[in-house]
């Protein structure tokens, strides 16, 4: 993928972004050999830069899909004692930009959850989630529900959930709403990615077409 030259030698601690502008503009910094003095020029991993004949050193940026465990909080540290994601792996991913593009609500990538509820749904319980509920921090939007299978030794229902929202619990006070608490929660896919031969408690790296999509999912323009 393709970033603004000045935001590649920010990143790599080269300078602020504004000051590097200025480096460029300055005819300071090459790319493959060559002086580099518009600031609208991109690049991509494989090119060569230098400032003042120095090259700068560049992150490798990773991407890591990681199947949680149940029990396991998704969160660095818990004062309660429970595992948590720090506990198997330190960093799912060093992109910042990347993250904070998926999380925001504006990219709506979708988010699919298996969810397991005591009881039998009806259909119209279902459909109130299709088309949206309304919580305590107002309407949520409609939500593509699939009905999976009742499972009458357990006497549970199986539902699949997508969404787009990020708010807190949403998944869970969507079916306190209609009156069907959580009992199994699960995460089986984000935007294109799903857990298919990834066992619990493992990780494996992101492909690199894997990694594009997301990059566009989350609108990174570079």
């Amino acid at each position: 993928m393709e970033e603004r030259l000045q935001k590649v030698l920010a990143a790599a601690g080269v300078a602020s972004r504004r000051e590097a502008e200025k480096y460029i503009l300055g005819g300071r910094v090459k790319v493959n050999g060559k002086v580099v003095k518009e600031l609208g020029t991109k690049v991509d991993e494989k090119c060569f830069i230098t400032v003042d004949g120095k090259p700068i050193k560049r992150e490798r940026k990773a991407y890591y899909l990681f199947y949680k465990p149940r029990g396991v909080v998704t969160t660095m540290s818990d004062p309660q004692g429970r595992r948590t994601v720090a506990d198997y792996v330190l960093l799912l991913t060093n992109d910042g930009a990347l993250a904070q593009g998926l999380m925001h609500p504006s990219r709506e990538v979708n988010k699919t959850y298996r969810v397991g509820v005591p009881g039998i749904v009806p259909q119209e319980k279902l459909d109130l989630l299709r088309l949206g509920v309304k919580l305590d921090d107002g309407m949520t939007a409609p939500a593509v529900v699939t009905l999976l299978e009742y499972d009458h030794e357990r006497n549970m229902t199986y539902f699949d959930i997508t969404i787009h929202e990020g708010r807190n619990r949403q998944i869970r006070r969507m079916c306190d709403y209609i009156g069907f608490p959580v009992r199994n929660l699960k995460r089986i896919k984000f935007g294109t990615l799903s857990l298919k031969g990834l066992s619990k408690g493992k990780m494996r790296e992101l492909n690199e077409d894997e990694a594009e999509t997301l990059k566009k999912a989350a609108k990174l323009n570079g």
